[in-house]
């Protein structure tokens, strides 16, 4: 009996180590046998950065975009069913959720992809401009919103914090200046790039040279009221390297036409949308046809009752907006946004804006420039701005009287002259809204009347998601004690101290 006991111990262990050998043989391939055929385990850098330049860039021009900031700046009419273009406060979890969603994908290719290679050629280069890239994201959020989550976010995933702080937005911007220094040493033309990944300069390092310096420009620019000293420095670093010099050199995304539209944003808001929200507003009409601007037709188009170009007011009570004629009212112009058989890009940072950015510059003596220099960059910047998609006007189809009206700077106070360099750039920027809002926070100009809805007063910043104020709500509270006016529209940024 006990032999029998023995030998069916024996046969159960060398069953059992048979067992767990196949297990063994099995789970040696787990890996690759539970993988997919078709499936992708690594993700490109290119894809990355290919996705973030493309979904920030064309969600700025949609109709949500358009319709709430882009009439708190007063280019489009806007709609009683967007609240917030009423200046009836909303938080704004979708703006946050899409900047910080980029910024994840930026910081995966630093801490993740390219891991380990920022002495490398293989990685130095797309490190670096995945950084710029990152830089000019992180501005535009702080600019929204002021305290942000930013040294105790986009970290490793090891390092995750799921409470960060928020840092105030002086610390952000001289940390910004910082990186972007960092960065820019780094770019080498001799490196590996992105190549057609990088829809702004198919991987170009001495396009992206200037773009990384035209970007300290703006940084340092933005930073003029609040800390003079430091704002003059980044500039003059600026000005002394390599800038954004033509409209060649813009950075933009090139747009498509399929079977049914064109995609660029603006328009596939016009063909997608309500109707409501396609009108132009008055202040946007009335200044160019004070000017007798020539962009005006191709922006626009006449009112289908009156014949002549008429914007909507904005911000205004029910009663205005339920009693309009909508024929009565100029929509975007059927010429450009409309037309199936154009492509107009979307663009990110243009050679007019640098002129400008150099024409302010000039104003206050910086670089070594004077009031002749800035009327010249001032000229430089609506010539550039006249003979960019959608209005491709050379100089000569510029009417003599609008030179002779708009082109000259003599005269006119230092304030004047500003006033009428931004007014300028407000045209410009018709369907960049977070840049121009933000260039108007700063400067005041154009001068702008808010409509009477909400509070009466053009907001000056977003309101946190209200998922910050209950998953991270000590950090919120620290950050929302800092604002003047708490966590509401009224409240300004840091560098909003005109």
């Amino acid at each position: 009996m006990k032999t029998k006991n023995k030998l069916y111990n024996m046969g159960k262990i060398i069953l059992s180590a048979i067992f767990l050998l196949q297990i063994s043989a099995c789970t040696d391939n787990f890996e690759e046998i539970n993988t997919p055929p078709t499936s992708s385990i690594s993700i490109d850098p290119e894809f990355l950065l290919t996705n973030t330049q493309r979904s920030l860039l064309f969600y700025e021009g949609t109709e949500i975009v358009n319709n709430i900031v882009g009439s708190w700046v007063q280019h489009w009419g806007g709609g009683p069913l967007f609240s917030p273009s009423l200046y009836v406060p909303e938080t704004f979890e979708r703006y946050w959720d899409r900047y910080y969603g980029s910024l994840r994908n930026l910081g995966l290719i630093r801490n993740d992809l390219l891991a380990g290679l920022e002495n490398d050629p293989k990685g130095r280069t797309k490190i670096a401009i995945a950084k710029i890239m990152e830089i000019y994201l992180l501005q535009n959020l702080t600019d929204m919103y002021g305290p942000i989550p930013y040294s105790e976010s986009l970290l490793n995933i090891e390092d995750l914090i799921r409470q960060p702080k928020f840092d105030t937005q002086e610390n952000i911007y001289q940390s910004l200046i910082s990186d972007l220094n960092i960065a820019l040493s780094n770019l080498n033309s001799t490196d590996e790039s992105y190549g057609t990944g990088d829809v702004f300069y198919d991987g170009d390092v001495v396009l992206w040279e200037k773009f990384g310096n035209s970007l300290k420009l703006r940084l340092g620019m933005r930073l003029k009221y609040v800390d003079n000293t430091l704002s003059r420095s980044t500039v003059e670093d600026a000005l002394s390297n390599p800038l954004i010099s033509s409209n060649a050199e813009n950075a933009d995304i090139a747009t498509f036409n399929d079977f049914s539209s064109n995609q660029h944003p603006t328009l596939s808001q016009s063909e997608q949308g309500s109707p409501d929200y396609f009108y132009l507003a008055e202040k946007m009409v009335d200044v160019l046809i004070a000017k007798d601007d020539p962009r005006l037709p191709l922006l626009g188009d006449l009112s289908l009752d009156n014949s002549d170009y008429k914007g909507i007011r904005v911000a205004e009570t029910d009663n205005y907006y339920s009693s309009l004629i909508r024929s009565q009212f100029s929509q975007i112009s059927s010429l450009t946004y409309f037309n199936q058989d154009r492509t107009i890009p979307v663009h990110a940072f243009s050679f007019s804006e640098v002129s400008f950015f150099k024409a302010e510059a000039a104003l206050e003596g910086w670089g070594g420039f004077s009031d002749a220099d800035a009327e010249n960059f001032y000229q430089d910047g609506i010539l550039a701005a006249m003979s960019m998609d959608p209005y491709n006007i050379t100089e000569a189809d510029i009417p003599p009287a609008y030179v002779t009206a708009e082109f000259s700077l003599a005269g006119l106070t230092k304030e004047e002259k500003l006033e009428k360099i931004m007014t300028q750039k407000w045209i410009l920027l018709f369907g960049r809204n977070f840049e121009i809002w933000a260039e108007w926070r700063r400067t005041g100009y154009p001068v702008l009347t808010p409509g009477s809805s909400g509070e009466g007063v053009i907001p000056r910043r977003l309101i946190y998601p209200i998922t910050e104020s209950v998953l991270n709500s000590d950090n919120y509270n620290a950050a929302v004690s800092t604002l003047s006016n708490g966590d509401a529209f009224q409240s300004k940024v840091w560098w909003d101290n005109k």
